[in-house]
């Protein structure tokens, strides 16, 4: 476990102390030398740390020849880029990089349901909501449903949605590919995301609310499993890979 000392990290600590198909065999954070992790005393390294050193972390890690889950957001295009081309260069043919946008099956559902439901509605915009010592804003979450709906309403034909608007002052939120994403920071919330969609006379409204980070503990161990079986080499991006969906 790599950032062991964080809010995320102690929780997967636990659940993988709490797992009888699991055994942790370092719990490092910030200071802590990356070099004594070896594929010889480690299968699968969970990184949670935060966007400035996760790269790195993951990089690594690739060189040290162990497969990541990744949980740390703020992964752009051109990062996961990187990630790609030193897994192409890993001393493994079969190595393997997981990154999620979230890990709570309740948000990687709710992602899929936008993705399905997108097509038949004309607007579509996504509010997130976290607790304020959240260091990214939009969440990782809301870029990965927000790009999902422009995917499958780019696939469905659509165009652009109707917005009249001129002058907002930013207050319309982030468009990420045409679709607006709002971001919420308040004292009392921990992970919360939910996609608007709406047509003349209705509103779908899809909410996925995690109260506790304990909620994302199941997808943890869940990505481990998949990724040290085996079969999932380079790089997946998304916990709906993992649920048969």
């Amino acid at each position: 476990m790599v950032g062991a000392k964080g809010r995320m990290g102690s929780h997967v600590v636990d659940a993988v102390n709490g797992a009888q198909d699991m055994q942790l065999a370092f719990a490092l954070d910030a200071g802590d030398d990356l070099m004594r992790i070896t594929p010889e005393n480690t299968d699968v390294v969970v990184e949670f740390t935060v966007p400035s050193v996760s790269l790195d972390n993951v990089l690594a890690l690739v060189k040290r020849g162990v497969d990541v889950v990744v949980g740390t957001t703020g992964w752009t295009d051109e990062r996961l880029a990187k990630v790609t081309a030193a897994l192409a260069e890993a001393p493994r043919d079969d190595q393997a990089v997981f990154i999620a946008p979230n890990f709570a099956i309740s948000a990687v559902l709710a992602d899929y349901f936008a993705k399905v439901a997108a097509p038949y509605f004309e607007s579509a915009e996504v509010i997130e909501l976290h607790h304020p010592t959240k260091v990214d804003a939009p969440s990782g979450t809301a870029i990965h449903t927000a790009r999902a709906i422009a995917d499958a309403r780019k696939a469905a034909g659509l165009g652009a949605m109707p917005d009249a608007t001129e002058t907002d002052g930013g207050s319309r939120g982030q468009v990420v590919d045409g679709v607006h994403v709002h971001a919420v920071r308040l004292r009392g919330l921990n992970a919360h995301e939910e996609v608007l969609l709406g047509n003349a006379g209705e509103q779908l409204t899809i909410r996925a609310d995690s109260f506790d980070r304990i909620s994302f503990m199941p997808g943890v161990l869940l990505a481990v499993r998949k990724v040290a079986d085996g079969g999932h080499a380079g790089l997946t991006v998304g916990l709906d890979k993992f649920l048969d969906l």
